[in-house]
């Protein structure tokens, strides 16, 4: 049983490096696109700068109005799993979510960097909503929590590829881990829950978008 965990483990890692590896390819490869296009771009938007405005402000509203619905579902291993819609629009509009912080919804374009990106101030939302749908584990904690507890999370977050980490003193408990569509708290960082948390929703089966970009979004 431990051999056979020990190998998933080992497989699952061995994929995310190569996800990570493949997105920094796509990202050599955007980069060159966006100097060679930069002229074309430029025009179009000349042109059709106008049109494209109203049209996307009105998607923007329609796809605000479109709510998430549901509740959470406590699992007996302290999992809340989240049974409901969850939204998935790309909006620029503000999105209020009913849980803090949220598990999935509606959100900005732009994701929140989730390579392992440890911030020190509170982050938007609806940025780190986006890195959820892409498979990221959200590690947050208030003021009350224990200066020893952050600074080991922080550097397990550092050390793992599609998490973050940032202060939210919304939240009801000290320390929260969040993945899209689920949630739970955990005691502090040598709290075994943390790494079972991390291996189950690190690009876990939950994940909107697998293998999505996790780096070339939004930092601090």
């Amino acid at each position: 049983m431990g051999s056979a965990k020990k190998s998933n483990s080992a497989e699952r890692k061995a994929r995310i490096e190569e996800m990570r590896r493949a997105e920094q390819a796509r990202e050599r490869r955007g980069r060159i696109l966006t100097i060679a296009a930069s002229v074309v771009v430029v025009a179009g938007l000349v042109v059709g700068g106008v049109v494209l405005v109203k049209k996307q402000s009105g998607d923007d509203s329609a796809a605000a109005d479109a709510k998430t619905s549901g509740h959470f579902v406590a699992g007996k291993d302290g999992v809340n799993t989240w049974k409901g819609t969850l939204g998935r629009t790309h909006v620029t509009t503000t999105v209020h979510y009913p849980t803090e912080p949220p598990v999935g919804g509606n959100h900005n374009p732009v994701w929140q960097n989730c390579n392992g990106d440890v911030y020190t101030k509170a982050i938007d939302n609806m940025n780190a909503v986006h890195a959820l749908e892409h498979g990221a584990v959200w590690v947050t904690y208030t003021s009350k929590a224990k200066k020893a507890d952050v600074d080991a999370l922080a550097a397990k977050v550092k050390q793992t590829p599609y998490t973050l980490m940032s202060p939210d003193d919304k939240q009801k408990d000290p320390i929260m881990m969040t993945a899209w569509a689920h949630q739970r708290t955990v005691t502090g960082a040598d709290d075994p829950n943390v790494g079972k948390f991390l291996e189950e929703f690190v690009q876990g089966k939950q994940t909107p978008e697998p293998g999505a970009a996790c780096t070339g979004g939004k930092g601090q």
